[in-house]
Order: structure tokens, then sequence, then C-alpha cells
């Protein structure tokens, strides 16, 4: 099955007492985005993900940033869990695996991901700083963690270089899972019967 056949987006919404959230993604996109979430720090790096994951973005969001930014960022990450696996559908024809080991000056992370149905969240970030503009350090775990429980993947993120920026830690977290999101959800067409096939020995994911 080629990408021309299949439709891989999805458009996701959800609201709650502390959040509005809407989120529509395409799998298949070339990297545009419309970020919206009233958290600048992650209005920048949810642009930066698109871009290097290659897919479309759009996320609109309003939470109660008088109380403080949490609600907001960790309903971003449920939202695009959610609208990932919708647009992943039944992952019929995917590569599956992801991994990428991403420089940025004084920072050397590897972020490596399985669309296999199964959640895990391993990371040895720690923040050093207690914010990143308007968004606090500790919600980029967070971030990571809601989204891949709710789009059922494993995740991990290991550094080799920490360095000494903590704006470059978190943007090569951001660049490398999109990377590596990229690699994973590309259609394998090494082969028609491999563009078919569940990439799994258990033949559902």
């Amino acid at each position: 099955m080629s990408k021309d056949e299949m439709k891989r987006t999805a458009r996701i919404s959800r609201e709650t007492g502390e959040t509005r959230i809407s989120v529509q993604i395409s799998l298949d996109g070339a990297g545009n985005s419309e970020i919206s979430t009233g958290v600048g720090f992650l209005d920048h790096m949810l642009n930066l993900l698109a871009w290097h994951s290659g897919m479309d973005l759009e996320v609109k969001a309003e939470g109660d940033l008088s109380v403080d930014a949490h609600h907001t960022v960790e309903d971003v990450g449920i939202v695009m869990g959610r609208a990932l696996a919708e647009a992943l559908g039944d992952k019929r024809g995917i590569e599956r695996y992801g991994y990428f080991l991403l420089p940025m000056d004084d920072t050397l992370v590897a972020a490596a991901l399985d669309l296999g149905g199964r959640f895990w969240y391993v990371s040895d970030y720690r923040p050093v700083r207690d914010s990143l503009g308007d968004m606090p350090a500790d919600m980029v775990n967070h971030f990571f963690y809601s989204l891949a429980d709710e789009a059922r993947i494993n995740l991990h993120f290991k550094f080799m270089s920490e360095g000494d920026n903590e704006h470059h830690r978190v943007e090569a977290m951001f660049k490398a899972f999109g990377r590596a999101l990229r690699q994973a959800v590309s259609i394998n067409c090494s082969s028609d019967e491999d563009s078919g096939r569940i990439p799994s020995t258990k033949g559902t994911l």
C-alpha cells in the first residue's frame, strides 16, 4: 500500500475544566505547523518537532495559565499522543522503529522509539533550571511521558553529552524525537508485500 492510498491524518479535541485542546496531524505532510498554546517555549518546540518529523501539525490550546503551564503542557501531550495513535491506524506498512543521534552545540542526545502498541518512557534528562521561558522545566519529561502513554509507544532519551545549556538540551530532545518519529512512521517500500504488512510477527500492533 503506497502513501497515496493512505490518509494518515487525525483531528482530536479534548475539553476539561482546565484546558481546551485541538490537535490535527498529517503524518505525510511537509513539516508545516500552526501552533498556539499560550506557552511560548512549547510553541517553539512543537514547531521544531513538526519540521523535523515531516508531519503537518496544528495545535490550538487554551488553558488555565493564570495557575501555571502544567495543565496546558500535559494536556497538549495527551491529545497529541491520541492524534498520533489515530493517524497511524493499524500501522500497516510502517517501519515501526526509529532512532536518531542529534548533536546541538554542546549537547548530544539519542532518541529511540517503538510504535509497537505498548507504553514505556525512559529519559535521563534532569533539569538544572526551574523554567525554560514560560514553561516549567520539569514539564519536559511530563510532556513526552503523556504523549508516549496516549500513543502507546516506547520512547527513550539518552544524553551522550549533557552540555551546559538547558535550552540546547531540551531543543535537542524535541528535534531528535521528530527525526526518530519520521523514520518510524515511514512506509516500508522495499516491496509491495512489505508496504502492506503489519510490522510484527504477531500480525497485529
